[in-house]
């Protein structure tokens, strides 16, 4: 069985493969907060390990092994989210961090077990899709916020759960998952997008908008 560390590097590869971003050791050292040189010799463990393929100068990808570890994790941590927002109450700003360090203890009856408890949940409090038991994701079809039109009517379905700072504000002016908002403006020259909800106007800086996905 892999280690919570081979675990977490599985896991944060699959997210950077996922955004299309390149799996490398640049990518990874500053997705974890560590030193490139310390990615480098664990990335040659996960390749002797068989978790990973890892081509010289093209970066390193997941190889199936590996990213069921990857997408099992995910199940688990997505899954542990939407258990302490609904029955625990936390915001959704508190849960990406309690969930990361139980995602690790928890067994897969547990979670399959859990998932059945809780009705079969499709997405994360964030508005992530969850991954099924075989691993198979439900479809979205969102788009980033940033790249909306204006005069057009949208609802929040994605955020994001990268900046606790984002998911605090948009709580604070009462954005949330399923939220009903009206693009009113797109402003090109800082790329800010202005927005209305229940009657009230919202300045959205272009990284709020680069966060924020909608429907």
């Amino acid at each position: 069985m892999p280690t919570r560390s081979t675990e977490d590097y599985l896991k944060q590869i699959y997210h950077l493969q996922s955004s299309g971003e390149r799996a490398n050791t640049g990518s990874l050292a500053s997705l974890l907060g560590i030193s490139p040189a310390s990615v480098s010799e664990m990335v040659g463990k996960l390749s002797d390990e068989g978790w990973i393929i890892n081509k010289p100068y093209h970066g390193f990808q997941l190889t199936k092994k590996g990213e069921r570890i990857a997408v099992n994790l995910v199940r688990k941590h997505r899954m542990v989210e939407v258990f302490l927002q609904q029955h625990l109450k936390y915001e959704w700003d508190e849960v990406h961090n309690e969930a990361e360090k139980l995602e690790h203890a928890i067994s897969d009856t547990f979670v399959n077990k859990l998932e059945e408890y809780l009705g079969f949940p499709k997405y994360d409090p964030h508005g992530d899709p969850i991954p099924d038991k075989n691993g198979k994701f439900s479809p979205v079809n969102y788009k980033l916020l940033i790249k909306s039109e204006a005069g057009k009517n949208y609802v929040i379905a994605k955020v994001k759960d990268s900046s606790t700072e984002i998911l605090q504000y948009l709580t604070k002016i009462g954005l949330r998952l399923n939220s009903n908002i009206s693009v009113n403006e797109k402003i090109e020259f800082d790329g800010s997008v202005l927005i209305s909800h229940e009657g009230k106007n919202h300045l959205l800086s272009k990284t709020m908008a680069e966060l924020i996905f909608v429907v």
